[in-house]
């Protein structure tokens, strides 16, 4: 089931061009990235799909064509930075949001306790570190248990630990089923939360697919051992190995197919050399990111 369509969603103010003809589906139970650099139009397509930001043309559906006052039920956002009492304890901020939003208060403990506050319940929010505050505010966007969470750049600002937090946070509210779209200019965050992700760059979506796509283990070696010359004048009489060659204090090569790494640890060993570093070249979103971007310039 199509969670959300847009349909060449676009916003244009005066000569800019912010969103350009965006074509997207979200299916249910996805975690999605929109990545993209800064002034790439994510927080534009987030505003106009949350009806915050009018679309110059172009249009969206939610739960297949659902009513918009309607689907906004259905939908926890944080497009804003924190904004809660400061005077007030999380408990205090949590009430008032579900008045707001018109829902129980009886799911606010529940609430607290998923993301970690239960203990500082009672602490004003002034006291709190911004990964906390950004806690809570993921707190109030859960209050009405929406099946669709969205959020704007959830670890911006945060130091490491407050974006592990987060992130482990994530993971463990799309473990329950709910459909998440997050909009991020963080490439490892996005790796390793996501399961599907678009790539947006000057307002247009210039790649979308799975992040198991592009990621993982690939055919390349970083190999190194004490005497380097040594090991590449060796490394080249094995007929498993090509595209040799030297990057700083390593070799790097390509294994051809039916070659292990087991295999070359074997050879080199046999050959009286031991080797200090043999590992598999992981792809990164990183790396494909770039790459991405540099052949859309």
């Amino acid at each position: 089931m199509n969670i959300l369509e847009l349909n060449g969603l676009t916003k244009q103010y005066g000569k800019l061009l912010a969103v350009n003809e965006l074509n997207l589906q979200i299916q249910q139970g996805q975690v999605y990235g929109i990545l993209g650099p800064n002034g790439s139009g994510k927080t534009t397509t987030l505003g106009m799909i949350l009806d915050v930001v009018a679309p110059s043309s172009g249009d969206y559906r939610w739960f297949g064509g659902m009513s918009p006052i309607k689907a906004r039920q259905q939908i926890g956002a944080i497009l804003e930075t924190p904004c809660f009492y400061p005077y007030m304890t999380a408990e205090q901020n949590l009430r008032i949001s579900a008045h707001i939003k018109e829902c129980s208060a009886a799911k606010i403990s529940e609430v607290l306790k998923q993301v970690g506050l239960f203990e500082r319940r009672k602490d004003k929010f002034k006291t709190y570190s911004l990964g906390m505050k950004q806690r809570l505010s993921i707190g109030a966007a859960l209050l009405a248990d929406p099946p669709v969470l969205i959020l704007d750049e959830p670890t911006n600002g945060l130091d490491p630990e407050g974006i592990a937090e987060i992130r482990t946070l994530i993971q463990e509210i799309a473990q329950q089923g709910k459909t998440i779209i997050l909009a991020s200019h963080l490439l490892d965050e996005v790796q390793k939360v996501c399961t599907h992700f678009c790539i947006l760059k000057n307002g247009n979506k210039v790649h979308e697919g799975l992040v198991n796509d592009i990621t993982g283990t690939t055919r390349q070696i970083r190999i190194t051992s004490q005497d380097l010359s040594l090991l590449k004048t060796t490394l080249q009489q094995h007929p498993g190995l090509s595209n040799l060659a030297t990057d700083g204090p390593e070799l790097i090569a390509d294994l051809q197919p039916g070659t292990t790494t087991a295999d070359i640890n074997r050879f080199c060993f046999e050959q009286g050399i031991t080797l200090s570093k043999l590992q598999p070249v992981n792809r990164t979103l990183e790396q494909e990111f770039l790459t991405i971007l540099k052949a859309n310039q």
